[in-house]
């Protein structure tokens, strides 16, 4: 198991990326050779969805991508037309699953259960969404949201799925009028692809 605490996102990814570097595991994924770091779990102390480092350093491209995968409700062509996080978190199955997990904490601040999933096991057959378990809670009065992903892409997706994902953490706080807390990340698979391994160890150099 891995353990990477952090104050700010950027500063958690860059350092994910390094450890994945340097001793993540050689492996291959959908046939693709990758290192793979494997039961990691990321604590960012303050996730800013505006983080400075991340808007410097990451692809814009994919920063785009990840922001309409999160807000826009259309398929998404590059996963085989799977649904979008947007529709998954937003209209499942007629459910605004944010809205009823703000709902669950205002009712109850202490609750253990406002937790929502993306995963639509009755649909998600050849598609299986990185990001499946998203549960949010209050602790010393913040709130703290608690993420599962099967697997996360250091080298392109996992800074924007960072960024999206306190993006919700910040929406849920100021809908209860509360401070955010820490984003916690469990990653069954953090790792890098090939392609990316050299730009990212440019960039984590840069960041030292």
């Amino acid at each position: 198991m891995e353990l990477v605490e952090e104050r700010t996102l950027g500063v958690g990814w860059l350092e994910v990326s390094r450890r994945i570097l340097e001793h993540g595991a050689d492996e291959t994924y959908d046939g693709l050779t990758t290192k793979e770091l494997a039961l990691l779990t990321l604590t960012v102390a303050e996730p800013d969805p505006t983080d400075e480092l991340i808007a410097s350093l990451a692809d814009p491209d994919w920063l785009a991508w990840m922001r309409r995968n999160f807000t826009e409700p259309d398929d998404v062509a590059e996963l085989g037309d799977a649904r979008s996080y947007a529709r998954r978190l937003r209209d499942y199955e007629g459910r605004d699953q944010v809205a009823w997990a703000i709902e669950r904490l205002r009712a109850d601040p202490q609750t253990r259960s406002a937790t929502i999933t993306t995963f639509q096991p009755l649909t998600d057959t050849s598609y299986i969404p990185c990001v499946s378990l998203l549960d949010f809670w209050r602790r010393d009065g913040a709130i703290e949201l608690v993420v599962y992903a099967h697997s996360l892409d250091f080298g392109k997706k996992a800074y924007g799925n960072l960024v999206e994902l306190a993006r919700l953490q910040h929406e849920v706080a100021e809908a209860l009028t509360a401070p955010v807390g820490s984003l916690v990340i469990h990653a069954k698979s953090a790792h890098l692809y090939e392609p990316e391994f050299e730009t990212m160890r440019t960039l984590t150099r840069i960041a030292v």
